[in-house]
């Protein structure tokens, strides 16, 4: 299916391009979340007419994101799980972990915003991205601890 996107969308395109994706993507993501709209010679019309209200609430979007970013700069979190001696955790620190201590702190994340390049199966410091829109993606450093001590010698 040919869709119009409203907005900037990762990996398919950017605000007013006419793309060719998935009907099922489309029926069941990009149209109920007008992110897009069927690209037929009608709705491409509806387009331009309101091509600069899609532009200026996007820039205005960013602006917020950008400056959500700029709040969460130089974050740093510290999860504490269970090791061996080795220091090989006994699971994985997931997604959803790093998002609720992160709403900890005072910050709104969803946990699909988190971006990780792999498991996180032992404990030291990792990188984790954080997307909180497509153009803007944040670094945060995630401390995995083994014990209460550690994480009592990590706020000092």
């Amino acid at each position: 299916m040919e869709v119009i996107l409203l907005e900037r969308i990762e990996k398919i395109g950017k605000l007013g391009d006419v793309v060719k994706v998935k009907d099922g993507f489309a029926r069941n993501y990009l149209l109920p979340q007008k992110k897009a709209l069927r690209a037929n010679k009608e709705n491409i019309a509806i387009y331009e007419k309101q091509k600069k209200i899609y532009e200026e609430k996007n820039a205005a979007l960013l602006k917020e994101v950008q400056s959500i970013a700029k709040n969460m700069t130089n974050l740093s979190i510290s999860i504490r799980k269970q090791a061996s001696e080795s220091g090989q955790l006994y699971g994985s620190v997931a997604a959803r972990e790093i998002a609720d201590t992160i709403k900890l702190k005072g910050h709104d994340i969803q946990t699909k915003q988190i971006q990780l390049n792999s498991v996180i199966k032992n404990i030291g410091v990792h990188e984790v991205k954080i997307a909180l829109h497509p153009e803007v993606i944040l670094s945060v450093k995630v401390k995995v601890l083994k014990n209460d001590e550690e994480l009592i010698l990590d706020t000092t």
